[in-house]
């Protein structure tokens, strides 16, 4: 048994092809997968109401950014990391302290950046 576990893990991300390798990848590290959620009021409903213990929330998604994702989630004391392609540039300043998941995911940095996220402080 892992750190990772049964750990329930909020996807957002909305290319449907990259959310499966990513749901792949998760299901691989013994993660269940919450989502995935490729809009913004779907990730933010799935924020709200479903049990979740971190999130990896693609910064830009249809219908604008996942910002109000992770304004649920750090309200709920919940961890999340950010995931782009573009780099740290471009966050906004609130959420500059977030770890950022470089795309294309690759499992070994994933699932370290999720133990991170997820180790006892």
């Amino acid at each position: 048994m892992t750190l990772l576990d049964g750990k329930r893990i909020l996807v957002v991300e909305d290319e449907p092809i990259v959310a499966m390798m990513l749901e792949d990848m998760l299901a691989d590290m013994g993660c269940v997968v919450v989502g995935p959620a490729a809009r913004v009021a779907e990730a933010v409903a799935l924020a709200e109401a479903e049990a979740i213990d971190a999130a990896i929330l693609d910064v830009n998604i249809k219908g604008g950014c996942s910002y109000p994702v992770a304004d649920r989630l750090r309200r709920r004391g919940i961890p999340y990391l950010f995931a782009t392609g573009y780099g740290l540039e471009g966050r906004a300043a609130e959420h500059a302290e977030v770890p950022v998941l470089q795309k294309p995911y690759q499992e070994g940095t994933a699932q370290d950046a999720l133990r991170r996220l997820l180790a006892p402080a």
